[in-house]
């Protein structure tokens, strides 16, 4: 008992889960439940992060830049022809590519907030600039990928042409969210960080789980249940459920970062969140903003949103309700995957964006 370790131990147990859900989304792989994505190609990698770009060289139509959260495998904005966000945009025109993250080993825990926000997403602008000669983009982000998102339109407003938020956390007060208590309830979170040094997605999901009980595991059974009645929504949800089974760990300097400076010191929205030698807030956000929310989530709350809508600095923006979808699994994730979502948001999303277009000309 006095060799016993229960930090180290309890990081190889959660290691152990995750070689364990890992294996149950391939048996969903080999049911016919894997993901159908759109043809790309990787035109850059280097440690944590592929630079996707989907569909033909020659679209020559506006870069548009999907920032993926980075916990789970990017696929989930492409999980099926007929539910693929991916796909919306190249039949609207756009060059499209994706800040792929990956689960990198060799990175440890080392890479923070700013390589993700700041410096990887400039490659990411630059490898683009490169290969469509658009010094612009238009960047979307969901989840934790929309606060990723907010920060590098906040510190380059000059390579953004337009920002969009889908479901993204930026204010954190004591009493929004699901997550609020759980983070007034725990210590430190750089203890876990070093225990664990790549945070395991299985203690993600088990946070998560625990914060909310109600939309990380009611709420999927109900939808399940629902989804009996529709087959296309049934093959959404189990499509889904094959997702949440490839999670990768983040690194224990992100971790860190995540729930100190965001989720308890709520820097980002106060403006004091420093990425190298700036801070940034929503001030700092002056691109065109269109921000989506769903008024029933208690996972990211209206009140976890539009503040930092409202507070942002551009000219042009406006808010989107999302109301929800049967076959998404997750309601969190509908936005980019339910029916509703791509019959009416979605191309609401591309109207928004050709006004911004049209307002731009009118400025040249």
């Amino acid at each position: 008992m006095n060799n016993w370790n229960y930090p180290a131990s309890l990081a190889l147990a959660l290691k152990h889960m995750d070689r364990t859900r890992q294996a149950r989304g391939k048996w969903l792989d080999s049911a016919g439940f894997g993901p159908k994505e759109t043809p790309s190609a990787i035109l850059h990698s280097e440690p944590g992060l592929n630079v996707r770009k989907y569909g033909q060289d020659d679209a020559g139509g506006p870069a548009f830049l999907i920032v993926p959260a980075p916990i789970k495998k990017s696929y989930i904005w492409d999980l099926a022809p007929e539910v693929s966000v991916v796909r919306r945009c190249l039949e609207h025109g756009y060059q499209v590519y994706m800040a792929e993250w990956t689960p990198a080993p060799d990175i440890g825990d080392d890479f923070g907030l700013d390589d993700y926000s700041d410096r990887l997403l400039g490659v990411c602008q630059q490898v683009i600039k490169s290969d469509s000669a658009s010094p612009e983009i238009v960047i979307a982000g969901h989840s934790l990928g929309g606060i990723l998102t907010a920060i590098f339109s906040g510190l380059h407003p000059e390579l953004v042409r337009a920002t969009i938020l889908l479901e993204a956390p930026l204010h954190f007060a004591q009493d929004h969210g699901c997550f609020a208590p759980l983070v007034r309830a725990t210590p430190d979170a750089r203890p876990i960080a070093a225990a664990c040094r790549q945070v395991p997605g299985t203690f993600l999901n088990m946070v998560s789980a625990a914060a909310s009980p109600q939309a990380f595991q009611w709420e999927r059974f109900v939808d399940r249940c629902l989804s009996m009645m529709d087959q296309k929504a049934l093959t959404t949800h189990m499509q889904v459920e094959r997702w949440t089974h490839d999670e990768f760990p983040l690194p224990g300097r992100l971790f860190t970062d995540i729930v100190e400076s965001l989720f308890r010191n709520d820097e980002l929205m106060r403006g004091t969140l420093a990425i190298g030698d700036r801070r940034v807030g929503p001030a700092d956000l002056r691109a065109p903003l269109l921000s989506v929310f769903d008024p029933r989530s208690t996972v990211i709350p209206p009140q976890s949103v539009l503040p930092f809508h409202e507070g942002a600095a551009s000219e042009m923006k406006q808010v989107m309700r999302y109301e929800g979808d049967i076959g998404v699994n997750l309601q969190h994730v509908g936005v980019l995957v339910g029916a509703s979502a791509h019959n009416i948001i979605w191309p609401a999303i591309f109207d928004w964006l050709e006004r911004v277009s049209c307002a731009e000309d009118q400025v040249a």
